[in-house]
């Protein structure tokens, strides 16, 4: 969490964002799931859902994801990523957006390997920043190169 401040929000900040999940992946068949490594601790979360902000991609679908320290560099994002990716693909979804800050090399890197491009940037509202839009469009076929590796594909499930 480098790069949203390094601290928890409230309980109650969490438990409106499992709610909201609950209801994406009703609605719309994803959400924002939890990454799990092969012994099942909590690893970060990956997923996709509406830009909710009303500055930036409004309207646009986000993917975006977070990972403890301790798991970087294992491919568990990227693979959790592409896995995100097939299942909006599969959703009918036609485009995606990610949203990066500056200096967020590891991220930048993750939109690389995803075939995402830079977009446009935005003024962040509350930070003296812009933010980077990398953006990818998405046919509608399986893509067999973006199958999670074996060795580096996390479990995934629902935010309970």
């Amino acid at each position: 969490m480098e790069f949203y401040g390094g601290r928890p929000a409230a309980l109650s900040v969490y438990e409106e964002l499992t709610a909201r999940q609950r209801r994406h992946d009703a609605e719309l068949g994803f959400c924002l799931w939890t990454m799990l490594d092969g012994s099942g601790e909590v690893i970060g979360f990956t997923g996709a859902q509406p830009w909710r902000p009303d500055w930036g991609p409004v309207g646009a679908m986000e993917i975006g994801w977070r990972l403890g320290r301790a798991h970087w560099g294992k491919g568990y994002v990227t693979a959790a990523a592409r896995e995100t990716l097939e299942r909006v693909r599969v959703a009918g979804i036609k485009e995606v957006v990610a949203m990066v800050r500056p200096g967020n090399e590891r991220s930048i890197a993750v939109t690389r390997r995803l075939g995402m491009e830079p977009a446009e940037t935005y003024p962040h509202p509350t930070l003296d920043e812009q933010a980077l839009c990398f953006r990818l469009r998405l046919d509608n076929e399986p893509r067999a190169d973006h199958a999670p590796h074996a060795d580096h594909a996390p479990r995934i499930r629902h935010a309970e």
